[in-house]
């Protein structure tokens, strides 16, 4: 998930989409903006803009590496996290949209630790002023620890091993695993770090070599360096305070709701805001405080593309493909059977999202071999021209090195992490999960693991080189790649099914952190925090999200009976779809109903067309062309969340008419504040579902008719 102010304009594919798949990171889209927010702060300030912003800093000290990693920032880490563990677990069971929070940990870990440190300094106890360094730390180690909530396949491929949904997918005989809190911590351990080991040693090249520009950890960094300014400070304040207003109102909306929800089918979320007919096809704005600021936050098309799909998909599609029941599939199938009109929902969904991360894997592979390539040609026309004693060639390879640059790069090689360390952790960490993961899963034979070993190594530099030229991580996309790949390997008489939804949360985990960290990198680079630093504080981070995430995930599972059923409160959709990924992988597409195949070969090759129509277009006009990824998540799910994050859109979009530069300083604090109040609330929620309290209102919708017969019955009259 991930990361912002204050980058140059750059390509506006970048700012499209990392949904629940492809963690999108849409605070990017933001960055170009940004000379709002600082009209906004010389409005009110009324101060100059520095050219220079190492320049601002060379007064200050540098702290050393140990110094910047507190035990204040640690404690601070360990709370934030516990929130927005709670917020992505939330998403992830719901819609499976997961927002970029890097703006937000930034945001509550300077305004926690400035209110600690004011407090101390009234005290006379204060030692340590608290550092930009220190809140890339807070940032660094909150992502990180939150980041396990997704790619931990909590709703994913480890909920999908389950029996739960392995009744709804209709086999459960091709393998079962319920979820446990020891296995779940174990397995988080055990792969969740080679990731950070995999690139440490390409640090150098990634970031000073070859100058990724890694669009959210540079947004991320500038944010935070605009924060230790006194004009940032001061703007900081007051974005915490809009924060804060909007946090207790969600929290307080959420908890005035659940008094509604005593029975199914109750409360605010079932409102049939467009009438009963409508709502059946779930067409209505269930007034969630959470997908209004989620769609606050996301960029215009992610929210349109997802309205599209849902009319697409339930508007049309789904009731016509129901008039065909007793034809294309049996009429006594239960709704949710993937026997049925659920497997033209999740099928043609998964269609779609294959034919987009096809699309996006190739074109961010060959972008990355192609800029590999060009980076290396550069490098070697420079030796020659020095060899030869000429001046080296006036390139875009050979810039003039600023003042900034020069400082960024002394103080991010004097902290060295020596290669033969990551080397070594690596080989080690991989010995010791080739020996645990076969007695966690009996179906992930060693030798299967030994292989995604020996190639993840590459399929991370791969992830990481492509965030850092289009901030798009393809983590769920290699993941997918090793269910496939394993699952036809193992077979369906050996386990292939959950050997493939292990496997993928084994590449997913490599991947993604591999990404993640050099995201961070950049941050600390242009922070002037120590890499040494930024890896400590992944690894605490890391370690804290592999025991805050499963403990998370098991409140949900304990408190909510009906989590991962179609229609409860909590469905995990993308639990069923990788289950059927899985299914396809060691069966084959035999057991699909009629023309459903069809219809994915089509909707597979219109998700390609529609990617390659928006490239052919170029940056003026594909900005408008829908993304095929957002589109498909409905197609199973339903548009109601389309809604209410359109919802949000539509705020947005109003506010930066009547006054842009406020918008622009405040418009994240305040969908931060919405989406973390009702997250929250997720935690008394839970615990009152745990001790059997229960809402003592059922507020429902009848049509007319059935409200007069459930009188007749009530009053007794005949």
């Amino acid at each position: 998930m991930r990361k912002g102010v204050l980058t140059p304009d750059r390509d506006p594919q970048i700012e499209e989409h990392e949904l629940q798949e492809t963690r999108f990171s849409p605070e990017t889209e933001r960055v170009k903006r940004n000379n709002n927010v600082r009209e906004y702060q010389r409005e009110e300030d009324g101060e100059e803009e520095e050219e220079s912003v190492e320049g601002i800093f060379e007064s200050r000290e540098v702290p050393s590496w140990r110094k910047q990693l507190t035990i204040r920032a640690f404690v601070v880490s360990f709370a934030l996290s516990i929130l927005f563990s709670f917020i992505v677990m939330k998403l992830n069971l719901t819609t499976g949209i997961i927002p970029s929070l890097n703006v937000s940990a930034g945001l509550l870990g300077f305004f926690f630790v400035k209110t600690w440190t004011k407090m101390l300094h009234k005290s006379g106890l204060l030692k340590q002023p608290f550092t930009r360094q220190e809140n890339t730390v807070i940032q660094t180690c909150v992502v990180a620890s939150s980041g396990i909530a997704f790619s931990g396949g909590f709703g994913t491929y480890l909920f999908a091993m389950s029996q739960r949904i392995a009744d709804q997918s209709g086999d459960a005989a091709r393998g079962v695993k319920d979820p446990s809190l020891g296995w779940i911590i174990a397995f988080l351990f055990v792969v969740s770090f080679l990731g950070l080991f995999s690139v440490v040693p390409l640090r150098k090249i990634m970031i000073i070599d070859f100058k990724l520009t890694y669009p959210s950890g540079t947004a991320t960094a500038h944010l935070i360096n605009s924060f230790h300014t006194p004009l940032g400070a001061k703007l900081a304040k007051k974005q915490v305070r809009v924060l804060g207003k909007f946090f207790s109102f969600s929290f307080f909306w959420g908890f005035f709701q659940w008094f509604f929800t005593a029975g199914e089918n109750c409360g605010f979320n079932n409102f049939p805001t467009f009438g009963l007919r409508a709502y059946q096809y779930k067409f209505y704005f269930d007034f969630s405080a959470t997908y209004v600021g989620v769609g606050m936050i996301c960029p215009y098309i992610i929210n349109i593309s997802l309205l599209l799909g849902g009319i697409l998909s339930w508007g049309l599609m789904w009731p016509l493909i129901e008039t065909r029941k007793g034809d294309w599939f049996p009429s006594n199938v239960d709704s949710s059977s993937l026997n049925g009109l659920q497997a033209y929902k999740v099928f043609i969904a998964v269609a779609m999202i294959l034919g987009d991360g096809v699309y996006n894997f190739c074109k961010v592979l060959s972008r990355t071999l192609s800029g590999l390539v060009s980076q290396l040609r550069g490098k070697a026309s420079l030796r020659t021209s020095l060899a030869r004693e000429e001046d080296p060639p006036a390139s875009p390879l050979t810039p003039k090195i600023s003042y900034d640059d020069q400082r960024r790069t002394r103080f991010f090689l004097k902290d060295q992490i020596p290669s033969w360390f990551a080397v070594g952790g690596y080989v080690v960490i991989s010995a010791v999960s080739t020996a645990i993961l076969p007695n966690l899963f009996s179906q992930l034979r060693w030798y299967y693991i030994l292989v995604i070993y020996i190639f993840a190594p590459i399929l991370a530099f791969c992830n990481a080189y492509g965030a850092g030229l289009t901030d798009w991580s393809l983590a769920s996309t290699y993941g997918k790649l090793a269910i496939f790949t394993i699952g036809a390997w193992a077979g369906s008489d050996h386990g292939g099914l959950l050997a493939g939804l292990a496997a993928c949360g084994v590449m997913m985990n490599i991947v993604s952190t591999a990404s993640d960290l050099t995201q961070d990198f950049k941050t600390g680079y242009l922070t002037l925090s120590s890499p040494r630093a930024m890896f400590v504080s992944q690894v605490i981070g890391t370690a804290m999200g592999c025991l805050i995430s499963p403990c998370v995930f098991w409140l949900f599972y304990k408190a909510f009976d009906d989590l991962g059923l179609p229609k409860s409160e909590y469905p995990a959709p993308f639990a069923t779809v990788y289950r059927s990924m899985a299914k396809l992988g060691v069966e084959g597409v035999s057991s699909l109903p009629r023309d459903c195949l069809v219809l994915c070969y089509a909707f597979f090759g219109i998700a390609i067309l529609i990617n390659i129509v928006k490239d052919a277009l170029g940056n003026r006009w594909g900005r408008f062309v829908p993304l095929p990824m957002a589109m498909a998540i409905p197609f199973f799910l339903g548009p109601y969340f389309a809604i209410d994050m359109c919802v949000g859109s539509l705020i947005l979009f109003v506010w930066e008419r009547l006054d842009a530069p406020k918008a622009e300083a405040f418009a994240t604090a305040v969908a931060s504040g919405l989406i973390c109040g009702d997250g929250i609330w997720t935690l008394p929620s839970s615990v009152l579902a745990i001790v059997g309290v229960k809402p003592p209102i059922c507020m429902k919708f009848l049509s007319s008719a059935t409200n007069h017969r459930v009188d007749k019955f009530l009053t007794g009259s005949s």
